[in-house]
């Protein structure tokens, strides 16, 4: 048994305890969270700072690590698109070795769950060593051509099958965005997928040029289709923006996480929480800078009482795996977010979106979700430059 303190501890799922102590068992496990003035100062793990559970990484493309530094920022969603499609090739030992520097580096930045985006099955063989809990996303996409629904398909399931998840992790198969999904597929991925019970994750509205072409059929996606060869007679603007168009083809009773969101409206998550009494929305900012030079607006979020999550994206589109470097992003940018609010979204939200919450996202007893120590909080709760985390637990 172990007792671990600081001054202040956040369990995300209650209050924040002043002076508290966390008792675990050997493996981590949380036994009970008590009072300082109960126990012998001798017994205790003192700790300065605060602390908090493990962080849940809710978007991730760990299979695009060996592309860091590989693309120029601020280039806007579509060119970096072409450039990923166009530069990811690399041996496989280039492609294995930065997979497992990656999963080293998120371990040390406190993060205990990944829902990560695969493609292919290159990063299979480090998340078979079950040093965190995975969701793995197989991606498909036929770039709106209904007539390349059933390869696509066929192609997904072909790496599905490799998925093999360690203990506590999970799979499913998902659409990548509604820009590249046609009509079919995505009626062919919610035949395939249960109906209810499991995580579904898609790209949304992360360019304003998403849902222009959704409304009109007009925009930079013309051009940027043109330069793959497809003219694009297979689909139809269906005047209205993308969002619609992803839960005509999705399960409300999943859990369904819409990624990015940087031009989703109020209205938008409003109706979309109507929709689905599961519905999360996964923020990357500093990928969101690194591709579009833009954010999301958090305030429409707070309003709507929305279960926001928190993501990295890839090593092709951020700078680093860190959850406390996107949490401090959103407090450079948007200061009035709340602090225990963005805690929730990287730890709580995380792990219920994941289906993970069974013993991740929270200090509670029964649960062996991490323990972090944070320091370095400026006045008033604030993440600054200054503040770091390290694993306790």
């Amino acid at each position: 048994m172990r007792k671990f303190s600081a001054d202040h501890i956040y369990p995300v799922s209650s209050p924040s305890l002043e002076q508290g102590v966390v008792i675990t068992d050997d493996e981590g496990v949380i036994l009970a969270i008590e009072s300082r003035e109960q126990h012998d100062p001798a017994t205790l793990e003192m700790f300065p700072g605060v602390l908090i559970p493990g962080f849940v990484n809710t978007h991730c493309h760990l299979e695009l690590s060996h592309m860091k530094g590989l693309m120029d920022t601020g280039i806007g969603l579509l060119e970096f698109i072409k450039g990923v499609v166009t530069r990811r090739q690399a041996p496989p030992e280039v492609i294995a070795s930065a997979i497992e520097r990656a999963e080293q580096d998120m371990l040390e930045a406190g993060i205990v769950a990944v829902g990560d985006i695969s493609n292919v099955a290159d990063s299979f063989p480090v998340k078979s060593k079950g040093r965190m809990r995975y969701y793995t996303f197989v991606e498909v996409l036929d770039f709106l051509r209904n007539s390349g629904s059933e390869k696509a398909m066929e192609n997904a399931l072909a790496v599905y099958r490799q998925v093999h998840p360690a203990p506590g992790s999970a799979a499913s198969v998902v659409p990548h965005a509604p820009y590249t999904v046609s009509a079919a597929l995505l009626e062919k991925i919610r035949a395939f997928n249960p109906s209810e019970g499991i995580s579904v994750s898609v790209h949304n509205q992360e360019t304003a040029a998403e849902n222009e072409f959704f409304q009109y059929k007009t925009g930079a996606f013309l051009p940027f289709y043109a330069g793959f060869g497809n003219n694009l007679e297979e689909f139809t603007a269906t005047g209205h923006n993308s969002i619609f168009y992803e839960m005509k083809g999705l399960e409300a009773q999943n859990r369904n996480i819409f990624v990015h969101n940087t031009f989703t409206t109020s209205e938008e998550i409003s109706m979309a929480q109507a929709w689905g009494e599961q519905v999360y929305w996964a923020t990357c900012p500093n990928a969101n800078l690194f591709i579009e030079n833009r954010l999301p607006d958090y305030r429409i979020f707070l309003e709507n009482k929305a279960r926001v999550t928190i993501g990295t994206d890839s090593l092709a589109s951020n700078w680093q795996l860190s959850i406390l470097e996107e949490m401090k992003t959103i407090a450079r940018y948007q200061s009035y977010v709340p602090f225990e609010t963005m805690l929730q979204w990287a730890t709580l939200h995380g792990a219920q979106a994941l289906g993970f919450d069974d013993t991740l996202g929270s200090l509670e007893p029964g649960k062996k979700p991490g323990i972090l120590c944070l320091e370095g909080l400026e006045p008033g709760e604030r993440l600054g430059v200054a503040a770091r985390v390290r694993r306790v637990v």
